[in-house]
């Protein structure tokens, strides 16, 4: 047995997962809030922050080698380690921007180039963390545990869902309405995340176990393990997984599914934030229009979207999976795509009604986000079915590249987009890219059916 091989999965579980959390929330959600709020404009808020997400996109690629160099343990204290410098550098180096160009929208991203290079970074660290993260969850407990705590997981990394984009963007928006002082309101939300991170480090670097079985593999097959493999091996292994896959039945509907099944949401996602805080007034300048929004406070939006919205997210969630797998994947796609795509309609309401009422648009954003929820379930679902064979971890990681494909092909897009025509029309032209998702869908469902029969 390994050293503190004696210490409880309830010691070290919940906190990785909630550290797994946080850093994918800031660079994915918490940025996008910063910048729209920083008069960031629409298009370059939503090519910059989309362009983040690019790590996710490869970790497929560097995976192998979080095995081949030093240990999951080594590369879970590392990245936690780093991104706690990334996030007091990020305190400490974010520009204040002037109140006419914050209040204006002309705020250039330039101005935050220092800014997006850690976000970078960051987005590096946390995927690689991720990789570690899993490998070792699956290295320290043995199959019985590994069945008891998957829930355990999955609920922390959700909690840390709501307290990123719910409680730390409520928190910058206290600041903002006590002191006015936008930035500052960031940089103490960004100082308090530092803070989380040094400690859940301190914390994991004495109190998380070494298991025996945590080696590198290129030392474990040095040794004889025969359940391990040489470098050289490994990059085998990833050539043939990759080749696996792209020969696999069915696979080009398969990747037109998970590139078009999400299109309209690949479109929202990004300016559902800056559509809630953008002033109502709509101005035209240089033939971009700006505002039509909803403009709510920071908190407010912190706590409907980010905590409330979050939360009907994850109950969306949960029952769609009790319902998928219930009725199984086939006869839950249709119901599934509906969900997914019908309630976000609610933006198309909001940005035409402009609503006073907080409780009106707090159950708009709960019922769209809720669908979505449920929704995506059959998404997964069906990366999972289409993963199934030897190599099922390794094409699973390259159906979630396409995953963070889908996106960011509509991310780079949408910003400029709205910017050209508005907010209502925007969500008109979002919503209308459903009908790939339905189409999408009836393909998938006869290759199903053909496929019971």
């Amino acid at each position: 047995m390994g050293k503190n091989s004696n210490i409880t999965p309830w010691a070290w579980v919940p906190t990785l997962y909630f550290t797994e959390g946080i850093p994918y929330f800031l660079v994915n959600s918490i940025s996008v809030m910063l910048f729209a709020k920083m008069g960031v404009p629409n298009d370059q808020l939503a090519f910059f922050t989309t362009l983040l997400y690019f790590p996710w996109f490869l970790k497929g690629l560097w995976s192998p080698f979080v095995d081949i160099l030093r240990t999951k343990r080594w590369w879970i204290i590392s990245m936690q380690a780093l991104m706690t410098v990334l996030c007091i550098l990020l305190t400490i180096t974010l520009p204040h921007p002037a109140e006419e160009m914050i209040a204006a929208k002309t705020t250039s991203v330039t101005l935050f180039q220092f800014t997006l290079i850690l976000f970078i970074i960051a987005a590096f660290a946390s995927a690689t963390h991720d990789i570690a993260a899993d490998g070792f969850y699956m290295l320290a407990h043995d199959e019985k545990s590994q069945a008891a705590f998957i829930g355990i997981r999955s609920t922390f990394y959700r909690i840390a869902a709501v307290f990123s984009q719910g409680v730390l963007v409520y928190i910058a928006g206290l600041i903002e309405n006590k002191t006015g002082d936008i930035p500052l309101s960031w940089q103490v939300t960004l100082g308090v995340t530092s803070v989380i991170m040094l400690l859940v480090t301190l914390y994991h670097a004495f109190l998380l176990p070494r298991p025996d079985a945590d080696k590198p593999r290129t030392a474990a097959s040095r040794e004889g393990l025969s359940t391990t493999m040489t470098a050289r091996q490994v990059w085998h292994e990833l050539i043939d997984a990759f080749r696996t896959f792209f020969t696999k039945r069915g696979v080009w509907l398969a990747i037109a599914f998970m590139l078009l099944y999400r299109l309209s949401e690949g479109f929202l996602v990004k300016l559902c934030q800056p559509f809630l805080v953008d002033c109502r007034e709509v101005l035209l300048r240089n033939g971009q229009i700006f505002g039509g929004g909803l403009g709510l406070s920071t908190d407010t939006v912190g706590l409907l979207y980010g905590t409330i919205g979050v939360i009907c997210l994850l109950v969306g969630g949960i029952l769609g999976g009790i319902y998928i797998s219930r009725k199984g994947l086939k006869r839950s796609l249709w119901i599934m795509a509906a969900a997914l795509t019908l309630p976000s309609f609610v933006y198309i309401y909001l940005s035409m009604a402009q609503p006073e009422s907080l409780w009106l648009i707090g159950m708009a954003v709960c019922f769209e986000q809720f669908g979505y929820g449920f929704g995506f379930t059959a998404y997964m679902m069906y990366m999972m079915h289409f993963s199934e064979g030897p190599y099922k971890t390794s094409h699973y990681a390259i159906c979630t590249a396409f995953m963070a494909l889908s996106m960011m092909i509509p991310g780079f897009i949408a910003g400029v987009l709205e910017l050209a025509v508005g907010y209502t029309a925007f969500f008109w032209i979002a919503n209308a890219c459903s009908i790939t998702t339905f189409i999408i869908t009836y393909f998938v469902y006869k290759q199903l059916e053909n496929q019971t029969n």
